[in-house]
């Protein structure tokens, strides 16, 4: 074995043997971030289940975890005062998700269209500005009023909700696209419509797709505040419902399946980032 081949072999296992360290650690550090998760999540609903059993805090008001668990369990077992557990997560959901997909894609068109176009961007910018500045709330009192208690209104309450972020991002992604690739798109002979296809909104999706989280919860909220405003079903109609009946049990019961739908929206929305944008680094 010559000499340098020694120094190739040495250096081979020089790189396994950190690429093992560096797996270990990232193991560690993911098991080290659950367990705090964990930790938390423990610490936080023991004490407060502690404190409402010694009346620190006032149960009536407050509640605690165990009759939270308790009202779910209720729930999913003898269904809600509205009908079965499932056919208001359902209700709820699918208000939601129309109301991304149409405001996503409205989301994405608008702002491309309007940041490829300095024309219409000024033209359309101070209505954008005055649209966006109107409260949620007025406007979901406004689509009950005009479009009813079914689901139209919830649908185009969570539309407005999810539509000013998207379009907000991906105005900004593509006005942040780089000048020089687009330049040179131009040099070789690509069209407008080549270059936006090729060179712009790949640019501009790491923007829109980061506002996807976010946007998916609005269209939660705006789906659920259109139901507390006035609906037949809902997890909010159970939310206006066990106010009315001053049972905070419900109305916090509420919360947590709110907050599992999505949780597990939020996780397929990352799975879907990470095949999109596979050549992106990965972030330690």
């Amino acid at each position: 074995m010559t000499q340098v081949q020694a120094i190739d072999k040495l250096s081979a296992a020089s790189l396994a043997t950190v690429e093992q360290e560096a797996q270990r650690k990232i193991k560690q550090r993911h098991w080290l971030v659950m367990s705090l998760r964990l930790g938390i999540l423990i610490f936080t609903l023991g004490g407060w289940e502690l404190a409402a059993r010694l009346h620190w805090i006032d149960p009536f008001f407050f509640s605690q975890p165990s009759l939270i668990v308790v009202q779910i369990h209720d729930w999913i077992m003898e269904g809600t005062s509205q009908g079965p557990l499932w056919t208001q997560v359902l209700v709820t959901l699918e208000e939601t998700v129309l109301g991304f997909l149409i405001g996503s894609v409205a989301g994405v068109i608008c702002g491309i269209l309007l940041g490829r176009n300095k024309l219409l961007s000024d033209v359309f910018s101070i209505y954008i500005q005055v649209a966006n500045s109107i409260p949620r709330v007025v406007l979901g009192s406004i689509f009950v009023i005009a479009l009813g208690l079914g689901m139209a209104s919830k649908v185009a309450l969570a539309v407005v909700m999810v539509f000013f972020v998207v379009f907000g991002n991906a105005f900004q992604g593509v006005r942040e696209a780089d000048r020089y690739m687009i330049a040179n798109a131009q040099i070789l002979g690509a069209s407008p419509r080549q270059v936006t296809m090729s060179v712009v909104i790949p640019s501009a999706l790491s923007w829109i797709l980061a506002s996807l989280h976010v946007s998916f919860g609005f269209a939660l909220v705006g789906a659920v505040v259109g139901e507390f405003l006035g609906s037949k079903q809902g997890i909010g109609l159970l939310i206006s419902t066990a106010q009315g009946a001053f049972n905070a049990s419900g109305v916090f019961a509420a919360m947590i399946v709110l907050a599992v739908v999505a949780l597990a929206a939020d996780y397929l929305l990352t799975t879907l980032e990470k095949r999109l944008l596979k050549w992106r680094p990965v972030a330690f």
